[in-house]
Parts: C-alpha cells; structure tokens; sequence
C-alpha cells in the first residue's frame, strides 16, 4: 500500500539483544525514511527500555555501517532485500598487550581501526596511538589437549573511550582505582612483570629467517576499515603492537604503560630471536632485565629529564657542549673494501684478514682516504659519501675488535666497506660520524657529541672487569629465562649467571626509568632495529621472490637466499608512489628518474602501501601539534585506491 503517495514496504532487522535464535522483525517503512527513523521503528518494537545510544544498524549483504542517521533509505540504496543488524558499536574484544597481559575491553567495532586504535589507548593511558595497531593471531593448529586458558583481566565496566576519560594526577585513569582488582591491573601494564620460566619462552614460536618475519607482518589488520568490515566478531582475540617504529616524545612521567610495554615488545623481540645481537649485548640485555626486575618493585618511573621530543634525545638529554677539538679530527684507520658480490661469495671467516692501512679524513658527510698523512693534500685514493648508507657495528670489546661495516648506495647496487679502528675512543668518534653522515648531518651537527658519549658509555657497559669481586649470585633469579633460547642451549646456568652479573655491574647504579631507556636505546642501535619485512615479486628484471624491508626512513631489497642487502632507497629522495589494486603492484619513483615496481606476495598491498604512508606521516609530527593528531592527513598518506 502507498503512504502519502509513496510505496510502504517491509524492511527486515535483526536485533542482537533479543537473542541469536529470534527472528527478525518486520518494520513497515518508506523509502524516504531516515537511518535514525527506522532505528526509532524497530526499538519501539522490541519493547526493550534500554541506552540504545551505541547501537547502529550494519548492512549484512554489503558488509558496512550505516551510521548516517539523516541519510534515507532511498540514499543509502536499500530496498526490501536487505538484511539489517541493530547492533552495539561497541563490543567487547580480547586485546593481548605486548608484555603478554590479556585484557578484555569494549572496542570500537564501527569506526576504521585507526581510531578503534585511538580509543583503546585512551582508556589504557597510552600516548601517540598512531605509533601501534593490531595483529591478527597466527592460526592455531588444532591442539591435542586444550591448554588451561590464559587469565583474561576485564576491564568492559570502563566508560566508553569516546568520552572524556577522567585522570588523576599520576595520569592514571579513575576508573582504574575504583577496585583493588582494577588497580592491580593498571599496575599490570605500567610494571614490567616478572620473567617467565625458560622452558616456556624455548616452546615460544621463534622466526627463523626473514621469510618468517614477513609472514608476521601479513596480520596486521587495515587501517581505514573497522573491525566488522574485516570479519572480527565479539570476544575475538588481537595483539596491540608498536607498528611503526618512530617513538615520539617519549615522556617518562607520563607514559608509564606506553614506555613499559614498549620495553616488553623490545624485550620479547630479543628473547625470540626476532632481532640479531651479539652475544655480548645478550648479557647485557639480560643484566638491564635483571635490574629492571629488581628495580620495578620498589621504583617508579620518573621524569628523567625535561619534556623530550623523541626517544633519541630523551637518551641523549643530558646535552654535552660541542668540543671543538673533536669536530674535525683526522684519524688514521684501516680498512678493507669489497663489493657485495665478492663478499657473498667468500667465507665470512675471511673477509676480515687483509686489512690495509690508510690516512682517512672525515669531511661533511664523505670519507676520503690517502696512502699516507703526507699525501692527504693531493687527490685521495677514493672519496665515499656516505649520505644514505647503512652503519652496523663489528665490535667485540673482550676481543678488542673495533669495525664498523658500511654498505655505501651505488646506481648499480650496494658497495661494502669495513673500517677497522685502533681502539674504543677513535671507534666512537668514527662511529658517530658514519651515523650522522648516514642521515645527511655533518660533524658540525650539534647531537656529534651526544652521539659519541653515548656509543661511549655503551661500549663501557659491555667492559667486564675479571677478578673485581662479583656481585652476590640471587638464586630467586633464572638466569635462562634472561637471554634467548639459543644462549640457554648454549651454555647452563652456572656459567651465565657469573657473566649476567658482571655486565649487571654495570648497570646496577641505574634508576628504573633510565635503565628502561638504556635497554630501548640499545635495542635502536642493533642494526636490524625497525625493519619489517615482506616478500615480494616481480621486481623489474628480477623473476625471483625477494624481501623488501621497511622501514622509518627507507626501504631495503634483500636477497632472499643470503640474507644480504641489495639496494637501499631513502624516502627523503621518494618523489611519488603508486597502488596499482588490481595487479596489487607497489610502484615508487625516485630522484633521478629512478623506478621501481614489485607485487606482494605474503602481504596485501595495502599493508606494504600503509607502512610506507604511515612512516611518511610519522616523520610530519612536531612538538607544537604534539597532542592533536591529524587523522585525515594519515588516511591520506595509507587510504586505499586513491594514488599519493
């Protein structure tokens, strides 16, 4: 029948509060009718007196929200076909946080997960929520015996994080003094917890190879759509992660959670092997965790110093003057050159033996190098800029083994190059340099010092002194459960727990906040730090799969098989980059009409689109705008089908 001279029709909507068994309910409707009418229709049917201020209606067949309540049916393109759901937008979700904690909380299921994401660290009192995501769980294979169930800490009596969300003066939310049992699970997140025993994290999934890490990094769920979209239900489990590893303004007094699970995630980056270290900085990574644990139960975290913009300079704070004498100092090293090519194929054994000795002068951001300090005034044998290179450290300060390994950018590809230094103090002055250089900066830069001193205090960290009498043996501690299943293989507990406490020594002084920086700063300084990886194809000329690694400021090729760094690209030089969706095909154009193009192969593109939008958005935060967050530029920067 007709109403007002437009046709009646019956509109169906399920509604979640009369139970999954109940039919849907009939609504007699007009295409003219607005979202908010047939809301108004079917809670009267329902009869249910309620808030029914979260709920909205999601459209079944076209998977999405409708929550235009001015817009009419006519406008949204529904017709008496369609199967609606009046449903909460927000629902109840199992997040589990980087130090293994499994809270569950009300989450937003309607809104792109970039700001479900917002919402999550507003209620957890985590600052820069641009910096995490979240990660679908691997697949489970289907277990034998089911496990005891993890604790799961509910925190769903939260208020809503759309609201205002009241603090008290530590920054710690209200809500979450209102019980022992909430207040003990704030303490949960914003306290490092205790270790777990060895034979534990040896069970833990550990990647093997860079083709492994790429698999982790196909999880992570889209940006600019929400939950219900991406075909998550209620109670549904994911992982919080730091995503973009770029940590903005890393205030101590403020950040207790933020700066605590950092650590976590770093902590269990190192214990499964997810990132390679030395042994040396496994020992002392075990002797920071040592303390940290021993520190954490009767320390706070503090400001350590002034408001910081990011974490370098929040390590870097005590600001040193810049010496003169030190900005330009020439210094002899030694040193080897190879291209890749011949390195891949020699015995790694090798590589290091034919060292020859050489005059070197460091000048804005290139090397140059003589066979003598006399002939330093004429052309040098070879000049190097550095600008754009990759700087690791080869250093063992028991050996006394001071390198430093460059992979120098060429049109053609890679060029390998180590220098050898005499001793720690020319290494940290070289070191420092390369840095810097890597980044465009000169000596003349005011963080040279900064850097020198930190490179400085972390070699000494690793100086073990033999014979100073040791520190007491704690038997309440597992020694095993501080380092990687592969030093726990390596050597019994009664031969690392002499050599955890000697490195403990030197770090024993330090208060919780500045051991928990120490521990992040030289997690940075590990040359895999912040590199997710991908395996892609097609790359032009290139038939085989290889992995493309991303990361803060550039991107990296990688040969599969060898592991071994084939180009680098810097995004200061990036001049545009396009989504083909259809071919799913990532292409990038550089300075000096330099393209390149590949398809993803264990990730959808939009994954591999968004990391790369989101590191450009990234690096445009400054202190002044430090609390408002441009939402529109970063869907700019990582939305789908529109090319940048």
């Amino acid at each position: 029948y007709t109403r007002g001279g437009m046709a009646v029709w019956d509109l169906s909507v399920s509604v979640e509060e009369l139970g999954a068994e109940a039919p849907p309910l009939k609504i007699s409707v007009t295409s003219d009718l607005h979202i908010g009418g047939v809301i108004l229709k079917v809670v009267e049917k329902t009869q249910i007196s309620k808030d029914w201020s979260d709920h909205a209606l999601w459209w079944e067949q076209k998977q999405q929200w409708l929550l235009k309540p001015a817009w009419t049916l006519d406008k949204c393109g529904i017709h008496a076909d369609a199967r609606l759901c009046l449903t909460p937008q927000h629902k109840p979700l199992q997040l589990i946080m980087p130090n293994g904690v499994t809270l569950r909380l009300r989450a937003c299921f309607s809104s792109p997960v970039f700001r479900t994401v917002m919402g999550i660290c507003k209620l957890l009192n985590m600052r820069h929520p641009e910096e995490l995501s979240l990660l679908r769980p691997a697949e489970e294979k289907k277990k034998k015996k089911q496990k005891d169930e993890e604790e799961v800490f509910d925190i769903t009596s939260a208020p809503l994080p759309t609201g205002s969300i009241v603090k008290l003066a530590n920054g710690m939310p209200a809500f979450f003094t209102e019980s022992p049992q909430m207040e003990n699970v704030y303490k949960m997140l914003s306290v490092s917890q205790p270790a777990l025993p060895p034979e534990t994290i040896a069970k833990m999934y550990r990647p093997t190879s860079k083709v492994d890490k790429a698999q982790v990094n196909s999880r992570w769920l889209d940006s600019s759509r929400s939950l219900l979209q991406q075909g998550l239900k209620e109670n549904d489990k994911l992982f919080l992660r730091f995503k973009y590893y770029s940590f903005h303004d890393l205030t101590p007094q403020f950040d207790a959670v933020r700066l605590t699970q950092l650590y976590e995630q770093a902590k269990w980056a190192i214990l499964l092997e997810e990132i390679e270290c030395t042994e040396e900085e496994m020992m002392l990574f075990a002797a920071l965790q040592y303390h940290i644990g021993k520190v954490s139960t009767t320390e706070q975290l503090v400001a350590s110093c002034p408001a910081m913009d990011d974490l370098d300079s929040a390590l870097q704070c005590l600001e040193v003057k810049m010496e003169a004498e030190t900005s330009a100092d020439d210094m002899l090293v030694c040193m080897n050159i190879h291209t890749v090519c011949f390195l891949i194929n020699l015995p790694k054994k090798q590589t290091l033996k034919k060292y020859k000795q050489f005059w070197f002068t460091f000048k804005d951001t290139s090397i140059s190098y003589y066979k003598s300090k006399e002939e330093s005034c004429k052309e040098p044998i070879q000049q190097m800029n550095l600008k754009g290179c990759e700087v690791a450290p080869d250093v063992s300060v028991a050996g006394q083994k001071f390198c430093i390994r460059l992979l120098i950018p060429e049109p053609e590809g890679m060029n390998e190059v180590y220098l050898r230094c005499d001793n720690e103090q020319q290494y940290s002055k070289w070191m420092a340099a390369c840095r810097l250089a890597s980044k465009g900066k000169t000596l003349a830069d005011a963080s040279f010092s900064s850097e020198v001193q930190s490179i400085q205090s972390f070699l000494a960290m690793q100086r073990t002194t033999p014979g100073s009498k040791a520190v007491q043996s704690d038997d309440s501690i597992n020694t095993h459960s501080l380092v990687s299943p592969r030093y726990q293989k390596k050597y019994k507990p009664k031969q690392l727990t002499p050599r955890i406490l000697e490195a403990y020594q030197n770090v024993a002084q330090l208060s919780l906040t500045d051991a928990l920086l120490k521990f992040l700063q030289i997690w940075q300084a590990l040359p895999d730090f912040g590199i997710s990886y991908f395996v892609v194809s097609r790359f032009k000329g290139c038939r085989k799969d290889e992995v493309m690694g991303i990361a803060n400021n550039r991107l990296i090729r990688i040969d599969m098989n060898v592991e071994e760094v084939v180009k680098t690209w810097r995004y200061n030089t990036m001049r545009q980059w396009n989504v083909n969706w259809d071919i799913k095909q990532v292409a990038i154009e550089f300075n000096g009409n330099v393209n390149i193009a590949f398809s993803c192969v264990t990730a959808d593109c939009k994954i591999v689109h968004e990391y790369i939008g989101g590191y450009i958005f990234m690096s445009t935060r400054n202190r002044e705008q430090n609390d408002t967050l441009n939402e529109e530029l970063f869907h700019k920067l990582t939305g789908g089908h529109d090319a940048i």
